[in-house]
């Protein structure tokens, strides 16, 4: 369909084009001094002592998380009830055992220490937290639960980048710790992913699983720094290209000020609704949280008809979504999440609807959206 306004749009220019030609022109696609710059330039993004390691998206950064810390069967996992579908697979994908958090609040969509609190076993093992929409979740008190119970903390900050509470960037508080670098993210290069870690056991450990266990990369051997290679542990081809890599180069540069047009449309948005029955969540502007603005969900009111609404908004040309779906929808999880086991979750889940929102955005673009939104209310 030929939308009127989108959902997103990819902030590319010709530098994107530059750094993909450049390597093409180089001969070399893979694993090569890309992969190595942007894992340096994203540590430094992320705080000092850091190690990035770059992968192939941020369920393989999830999943290789989970086997660096050797969940077994039946260990439990702690996730949020409200999250993308990936964070529950890869607990499955170890056979760990999957254990649904409540939302904080209608306002903080974040994941609740009250509930992660109640959910916490002799057998829990792993805690992973969302920062949802590019919002940071409270990490102060989730880090010192965590270490109480000695618990491992993975932060999914696939919505993340660029985020921080207290000052620390959002991908320091874990023991590690996964961005998305999807093409609607805010730092975009189709696929891709990144773990972050302080541990350099844990990063040395990531690097051998990420590419089949193996002790020295194909570029080394080409270059002529190794002639064979051993295998260290079973790994697998997570490996992030040399294209996506530049991409990633080029949006690097480009985060913080796309981060910051993000938060003045998201101040438009909320001035536009602020007398409307519509709500924006995470209201409360606290100082010490940073966000990313990733996405700009939004609450209806609740008599409304979202399917209606979101044919009403397509018919105006503009592209909506669901963020996201409730596991209890889906075949896989239905059986072991319950809408009535996380009441804060079902409600955002049956009356949350995500409006486009994207760098190059315009204002009048949001006034459209909200007052054709408005309008359908």
């Amino acid at each position: 369909m030929d939308w009127k306004i989108q959902l997103f749009q990819l902030n590319y220019t010709q530098e994107e084009k530059n750094a993909v030609n450049s390597v093409l022109d180089s001969g070399w696609l893979t694993m090569g001094d890309n992969i190595k710059q942007f894992e340096s330039n994203f540590s430094a993004l992320i705080g000092p002592n850091i190690h990035s390691v770059a992968v192939s998206s941020a369920t393989a950064a999830l999943h290789l998380a989970l086997l660096a810390f050797d969940i077994q069967e039946d260990d439990e996992v702690i996730i949020p009830s409200l999250t993308f579908v990936a964070d529950a697979n890869v607990v499955s994908m170890v056979k760990g055992k999957i254990v649904f958090a409540d939302c904080t609040s209608l306002d903080d969509w974040s994941i609740s220490l009250k509930s992660i609190e109640s959910k916490i076993t002799k057998k829990t093992k792993v805690l992973m937290v969302c920062h949802f929409a590019g919002y940071p979740c409270d990490m102060k008190p989730i880090k010192e639960l965590c270490a109480k119970h000695n618990i491992k903390l993975i932060e999914d900050a696939s919505h993340a980048p660029g985020a921080s509470v207290d000052n620390l960037s959002c991908g320091a508080w874990g023991d590690i710790n996964c961005f998305s670098f999807f093409t609607n993210k805010n730092l975009s290069v189709g696929e891709g992913g990144m773990l972050t870690t302080v541990n350099p056991i844990y990063a040395e450990r990531l690097r051998f699983l990420r590419s089949h266990g193996m002790s020295s990369a194909t570029l080394e051997r080409h270059k002529g720094r190794a002639i064979s290679y051993d295998v260290i542990i079973p790994g697998l081809n997570y490996r992030m290209d040399e294209i996506r890599a530049a991409l990633g180069l080029v949006q690097l540069k480009k985060l913080q000020q796309s981060n910051d047009k993000r938060k003045l449309l998201t101040k438009r948005y909320r001035t536009n609704f602020m007398s409307s029955p519509i709500a924006i969540p995470y209201s409360i502007d606290n100082k010490k949280y940073q966000s990313a603005y990733h996405v700009l969900p939004v609450l209806l009111p609740r008599n409304s008809d979202r399917l209606e609404i979101i044919n009403g908004m397509k018919a105006g040309g503009i592209q909506t979504s669901i963020h996201y779906p409730p596991f209890w929808d889906f075949a896989a999880y239905k059986d072991i999440c319950k809408p009535e086991d996380m009441p804060i979750t079902a409600e955002i889940c049956r009356r949350e609807l995500t409006l486009p929102l994207y760098p190059n955005m315009t204002f009048d673009q949001v006034d459209i959206v909200c007052k054709t939104l408005i309008d359908m209310v």
